[in-house]
């Protein structure tokens, strides 16, 4: 597909998709065939999960599941509504109690992205959007670097403080201080080598 040339359709005649429309459509089936998630009113393709992706994210949920049951929830790739133009759909969220049935939930206590084909979405555009929504507390782990970059802080979309930790760390979620997430339990580990 060829981009539009601004010069013949200038961008501020572009029409952004709208998240209830979005729903309906997931609603209808549309998109069934398809992951993709909504991002300031643009479709976006998210690619296929690799196995060491797959690995960290059945970990986290798996970790902070247990350590929060009772006071909280924890979603795992599943939407949040960001705003009327943007329903990401991260990796791992604790979400305050709730059903969200109606709805998708419009705050999280902690988000998590799983960083490989995703890094620079998940640094630039997805902490951007996170900021804007007043997320208090943001982690990307990054496995191209065997790293969590925890973000905190959001003020005029984007967050004030961003600290990496390496595989030594450990790091607590704001809102359960309690809760002690060490990042080599969270990393894979590394692929065995073969002769």
């Amino acid at each position: 597909m060829e981009p539009l040339d601004p010069e013949v359709v200038p961008p501020s005649t572009l029409r952004p998709l709208r998240r209830a429309e979005y729903d309906r459509l997931v609603a209808a089936g549309v998109f069934d065939d398809e992951r993709l998630e909504l991002l300031y009113g643009r479709l976006v393709a998210m690619r296929p999960q690799g196995q060491r992706h797959v690995w960290s994210v059945r970990r986290l949920n798996n970790l902070l599941a247990v350590a929060v049951a009772g006071r909280a929830q924890v979603q795992c790739q599943g939407p949040v509504a960001a705003s009327d133009e943007s329903e990401p759909e991260p990796d791992v969220v604790i979400l305050p109690p709730g059903d969200f049935l109606d709805d998708h939930a419009h705050d999280a206590l902690l988000v998590i992205e799983v960083a490989d084909s995703s890094r620079l979405k998940d640094l630039r555009l997805k902490a951007r959007l996170y900021a804007e929504m007043g997320i208090a507390d943001y982690w990307v782990l990054d496995l191209s670097r065997d790293e969590l970059v925890v973000h905190r802080g959001p003020e005029a979309g984007r967050y004030g403080e961003v600290v990496s930790h390496g595989a030594g760390a450990a790091v607590a979620p704001l809102a359960f201080p309690d809760v002690v997430v060490r990042v080599a339990e969270i990393l894979p580990p590394a692929p065995a080598a073969t002769p």
